[in-house]
């Protein structure tokens, strides 16, 4: 028997049965469609968060602060009777001892409420030094970032983000504009091009201010909440966190038994924990979706072998006139891979009309991979040829003559 006919037995037998086949079939197209939307979410949520964490800025080390107790009980991060490990000294031993660093910056965390003539707002403000920009690849949009010299006279002057612009001055120009944070006059001095949302928050409603200003005037501490250190590349941010270390121990002289008072992130580790989690969850929600696919080769298998009931006096026929019983096996075969297939595709217009309708009605970030179209498209296929072997087999191996009497 030809390819060419058993393709147009196949599909003659299912437009014989045609209703049947369709409700058969619609468990491979919800198997098939819910892999591909799901991974596609998955993924999505997946490009997000590396996208999110990559905003921050390139090749970054991020030492945090770790609190130790001052008398008393400790009551956590930034509470009575704590202070933070990490000081301008430690800042300035770095920037003049790493040697793979291209940039630092001490942040020092502020409150205070933003004011400008009858308008208020609430956004964070960060305590900075001029090296913010190339650390964190921020670019001002108008006016101008505040200079060493505004740094080391504590001068009172305000970069802004964008969100501030716009909630705070209404999206006008606020370049040379006094502003209070908390009781303190600010003139802002310069505007920051739009970033979007990052790792942990609106990158563009924040405030920048010299960070011994913020220091002075606004959190009335000497100590610093984090230190954000670029590196030269990214084959350099191994050997420069064991650098940095290195000196935080020896500059904090720690013993050699005790632990580390600060805590480094590294944003290559940071991204590649995220990327197996997301990985990891993506893999789940295939697994549960693929659930569907076996559901629907079971029933697959349940209507081929009623189709060898039903056709039983035809296959007897077909043996009596020189049909073989590879030739049986391969009619019956051929119709279960179609049906399958043909589920396989509308399951893939299923699939990514479900991740389009997520990603524009529903906000939900997706991206659809093809490797799992094609390979949603090729299990479908196999589900057709597993599911469909015993019933073909079944039917290959009937008694001719009982065959012509059944019916």
């Amino acid at each position: 028997m030809t390819y060419w006919l058993l393709l147009k037995t196949a599909i003659q037998s299912i437009r014989l049965n045609w209703l049947r086949t369709l409700l058969t079939l619609l468990g491979i197209v919800i198997g098939v469609g819910s892999v591909i939307a799901m991974t596609a979410v998955g993924q999505g949520a997946q490009d997000t968060v590396v996208a999110r964490i990559a905003a921050m800025g390139s090749n970054l080390l991020i030492v945090n602060s770790n609190t130790i107790r001052t008398g008393g009980v400790s009551f956590g991060r930034g509470s009575s009777g704590t202070r933070s490990t990490l000081t301008i000294t430690d800042v300035d031993f770095l920037r003049k001892s790493l040697s793979t660093a291209s940039g630092l910056t001490p942040i020092v965390n502020a409150t205070g409420q933003l004011i400008w003539g009858a308008t208020n707002d609430s956004s964070s403000v960060n305590g900075v030094s001029v090296d913010y920009l190339d650390v964190r690849n921020r670019q001002i949009d108008t006016g101008a970032m505040f200079t060493e010299a505004e740094v080391q006279s504590r001068a009172t002057v305000a970069v802004v983000g964008q969100t501030v612009v716009e909630e705070l001055f209404g999206g006008q120009d606020p370049v040379g504009e006094q502003i209070r944070i908390g009781r303190v006059p600010f003139t802002v001095i310069g505007t920051l091009k739009a970033s979007g949302s990052g790792f942990g928050g609106d990158n563009d409603d924040l405030v920048l201010v010299p960070y011994t200003t913020a220091q002075a005037r606004l959190s009335g501490t000497q100590y610093v909440s984090q230190i954000w250190i670029k590196a030269v590349d990214k084959a350099s941010m191994t050997p420069l966190q064991d650098e940095i270390t290195a000196d935080l121990r020896n500059v904090h002289r720690l013993a050699e038994s005790a632990e580390d008072d600060f805590t480094i992130r590294n944003q290559s580790d940071m991204i590649n924990l995220v990327s197996q989690s997301t990985d990891t969850f993506t893999l789940l929600l295939g697994a549960i979706a693929g659930i569907s696919l076996l559901v629907g080769g079971i029933g697959i298998m349940n209507m081929m072998l009623v189709a060898v009931t039903e056709r039983t006096k035809e296959i007897g026929l077909r043996i009596a006139v020189g049909a073989r019983g590879t030739d049986i096996m391969l009619q019956f075969l051929a119709e279960s891979v179609m049906i399958c297939v043909m589920g396989g595709l509308l399951g893939l217009v299923f699939g990514v009309g479900g991740a389009y309708v997520l990603q524009h009605f529903f906000d939900v970030n997706t991206s659809l991979s093809t490797n799992t179209m094609i390979i949603s498209v090729g299990f479908a296929a196999f589900v057709g040829v597993a599911f469909g072997l015993y019933p073909a087999y079944r039917a290959s191996k009937l008694d001719p003559i009982e065959a012509l009497r059944y019916g």
